[in-house]
């Protein structure tokens, strides 16, 4: 567990827990805990038992925002794309008067540089603790939506080059990737509207305005994420047809060989039927001359071929 006190923009550490009881002169505490604290602060803070155990529980949590007596509890998501797959980090938030503790179980990029940012916006409340940080949470998806675009982008660029088998996996992990995101993205968006409207006790109503900014990001990035499944969607459609031309350039380049041999086989069943009286098999030549026959034939179907742009 790290505490610190927070007075415009510095932060000192503190110590003893208990110490954060105690609303500060100045300033509010922030709390960074991990799941083995919650039931020292839950006896400090008397956090809501549903709110603990919404913390702990192992299924992932749906972006919402429950009020309570004294505080609030916040669960979003903080977005990561590594290899191709799209993490979605939960973090939980308990806002009170004079406190804001953050629990996450895995390491959040947005935490870990929160510090610069409250030194920057020289921040002094929970409440205004909140707003930045949900507006850094709604920041991080922008980051997230350019490198996807740019995968699609590029993705699209390699099947209309040279469609192949490993692309069709790409399309359709990638796309099953974005409706994820989308699905939990729009609670998320949600959950923000929520914060801008609600008459909100620990939310000044003057701070309360600015989340109008970070609910039209969360609603912009709903409206790019179902682009993306369009766009996704039409580069699967380029890999089907670029798949089924590749096909009917094969199939025509296997008629046009057999148009081709078809005749030279037509040639070669009639002198290998088994008849006594047949005057071209006791030519001196007429070997090498049903030969010339057969590549003339040949040879003539090709350049044919070739004119019309079927080979």
């Amino acid at each position: 567990m790290k505490i610190f006190l927070i007075e415009n923009g510095t932060m000192t550490p503190v110590e003893d827990v208990e110490e954060t009881t105690r609303p500060p002169a100045n300033g509010f505490y922030w709390i960074q805990a991990r799941l083995f604290d919650l039931d020292i602060l839950q006896s400090l803070f008397r956090l809501h038992p549903l709110a603990i155990e919404d913390c702990i529980d192992e299924e992932e949590q749906r972006p919402k925002l429950e009020v309570y007596h004294d505080h609030y509890f916040i669960v979003s998501n903080s977005i990561q794309f590594q290899n191709q797959d799209i993490f979605l980090r939960e973090v939980n938030i308990f806002l009170g008067g004079h406190y804001v503790i953050t629990v996450s179980k895995f390491e959040i990029n947005e935490i870990r540089i929160f510090p610069s940012i409250i030194r920057e916006e020289e921040i002094h409340s929970s409440d205004s603790f909140l707003y930045f940080f949900m507006d850094q949470l709604i920041e991080s998806y922008f980051d997230v939506m350019e490198e996807i675009q740019d995968l699609i982008e590029n993705l699209e660029e390699q099947v209309l080059l040279k469609a192949k088998n490993a692309h069709l996996s790409q399309i359709v992990g990638l796309r099953r990737e974005i409706l994820y995101a989308k699905k939990m993205m729009a609670p998320q968006r949600d959950l923000i509207h929520a914060l801008q409207t609600m008459d909100l006790s620990l939310i000044s109503p003057n701070l309360r305005k600015y989340f109008i900014d970070i609910h039209e990001n969360a609603v912009k990035i709903v409206e790019n994420f179902e682009t993306f499944r369009e766009l996704i969607g039409n580069v699967r459609e380029a890999y089907q047809s670029s798949v089924s031309n590749r096909t009917n350039e094969i199939m025509r380049i296997f008629t046009a060989l057999t148009t081709i041999f078809m005749p030279l086989t037509v040639v070669t069943g009639i002198y290998g039927m088994n008849f006594d009286v047949m005057p071209e098999l006791h030519t001196h030549y007429g070997y090498f001359f049903v030969l010339i026959i057969m590549f003339t034939l040949a040879t003539t179907m090709y350049v044919i071929f070739k004119k019309k742009d079927w080979l």
